[in-house]
This record gives C-alpha cells, structure tokens and sequence, in this order.
C-alpha cells in the first residue's frame, strides 16, 4: 500500500501534479483503504471493477488479497503508472468508464466480459452519482458498490422524504439497493486535501426487488421531480384516481419510495 510520500514521488518524477478538473484527489489512509476493501469482502478470484485507480494504491491492496481487478483510467499518466507498478496483474481499460454519461463504455463492457463483479473505488466526484445510478439500472452483473464519495452525494442517497436532499438519484438506489454509510472520511485523508468530507458507502441490490422495469421507474421518477413543488393534482389532473395513501395536494418529494413505486405501476404519466 502506498504511502503519502510514495505518492508524491511517483507523480513529481514524471513531472505530474493531480489535475484538479479531473477530480484527482488520491486517497492515502491507510486505515480507510482498508476498511473499504474489508467492507467489500472481496474474495480471492472475484472480479473488482476500480473506477479511477489514480497511481494504483487501492488497486494494490485489491490484487493482494486475490481479486481479479479491472480498473478504469481516464488520465493516460496515471494509466501509465498502474501499468509500470502492476503490470499484467491488472487489467487496465483507458478513457472514460461511461459511454455518454449513461452506461459502461464498450471497453470495460468487454473486459468484464459477462462476469459478475463488485465496484470497489474511491470515485471521482465528478463521476460518482451517475456511475452508482449505471452499475444499479443497467443489466452488467454489479453486486455490489463499496465506494467513497462526497458527503453530499452520500446524504442524498439515504435522503428521507421532504428534504431538500431527496431526489431521483436516491429515491433510485433506495428502491433497487440497501445503503449503508460506512464511515466519514476527512479531508486529510486525500492528497491534495478537497474543500469537503467524504463518505464510505456500500450499496447492495436488494436481493427481493420485483421492481419491473427500473429504467421505466427512473425515467418517471426523473420526469416527476423535474416539477417537484407542484402538487400531483396539478401534474396528474385533478380527476385521477390515486393509490391508496396519496391524494392530489401531495407533493411528489414527500412522497416515500414505496409510494412513488405505487404511482409509476398506475401507469400515469404527468401532463
């Protein structure tokens, strides 16, 4: 596992600062490191998936414990370090790991190659909200994310009802997936430190889901927030006939997860 200083080293020897439009913020806690790849419970021949492995500590601390990693780089420098330190231990896909922001790029679609895998990765955070919704709405086999992200991101994916931080993107997860916020992790522990926390979240499909259609769900659910202050009456009309439990001067953000469930199986569509 490398250290602070290693790291360092590995960048100033070639020249190379992190790139801050990138989101290049390495983490170098030992101690959290760990805890992720202990949380994530990889075991030996497991197929990882490591989203921005940076100069490859993660990745290092993952093919010490057996797991048969692919890690996805789009910065060509550090693709070059993973490729110098791990060699053939690795495989390495370069460029962005979303093919239009929306699903897999075709390259890492290949190298994981119909195999069930585990995201394991402390995500960029620029990446970091639509990766999760991907891996958890496409059919690629993910069981499971283990992932550190911004706080902000992690406090929308467990968001109650009625918050200002209740949205689509939670209300997704929570639908198809348990969400566990593992532990904070401070500043300190990246280098360069970013101006804000972050937090060790795992997120496990739910193994009962009988949800039908969650790109449909989605979609419906992006499409309902998109007027969110409005009441369902005005978005619905006001002559619907609503699930049991949901009357038409509700908002569609104070509604629970299971309940915007019940609404998209009616079949309506807003106006």
């Amino acid at each position: 596992m490398q250290t602070l200083s290693e790291i360092r080293d590995l960048l100033a020897q070639r020249g190379l600062r992190p790139k801050h439009r990138l989101g290049q913020n390495f983490l170098h806690d030992k101690n959290q490191l760990r805890k992720l790849v202990d949380v994530a419970a990889v075991s030996p021949g497991e197929v990882v998936l490591e989203i921005g492995p940076g100069t490859g500590t993660l990745t290092e601390t993952l093919v010490e414990v057996g797991a048969t990693v692919i890690a996805a780089e789009i910065d060509d420098d550090l693709a070059d370090i993973v490729t110098e330190r791990l060699g053939a231990a690795v495989t390495l896909v370069r460029g962005d790991c979303l093919d239009r922001g929306r699903v897999l790029s075709p390259a890492l679609l290949a190298a994981i190659d119909g195999r069930p895998f585990k995201l394991v990765a402390n995500l960029p955070y620029q990446v970091a909200s639509p990766v999760i919704a991907t891996l958890l709405l496409a059919p690629v086999g993910c069981t499971g994310q283990f992932v550190t992200i911004q706080q902000e991101v992690a406090d929308r994916l467990l968001a109650p009802p009625g918050g200002k931080t209740y949205g689509p993107l939670g209300i997704i997860v929570q639908a198809l997936a348990e969400v566990e916020r593992i532990a904070v992790v401070r500043p300190g522990s990246f280098w360069p430190a970013p101006q804000v926390t972050s937090a060790m979240v795992a997120i496990r499909p739910r193994a009962n889901c009988d949800l039908e259609d969650p790109p449909a769900f989605a979609r419906f659910v992006r499409d309902l927030f998109s007027r969110r202050r409005k009441q369902l009456g005005t978005i619905f009309g006001r002559d619907t006939t609503w699930p049991e439990g949901i009357t038409g001067d509700r908002r569609p953000d104070a509604l629970s997860v299971a309940e915007l469930v019940s609404l998209w199986r009616t079949g309506m569509t807003p106006r």
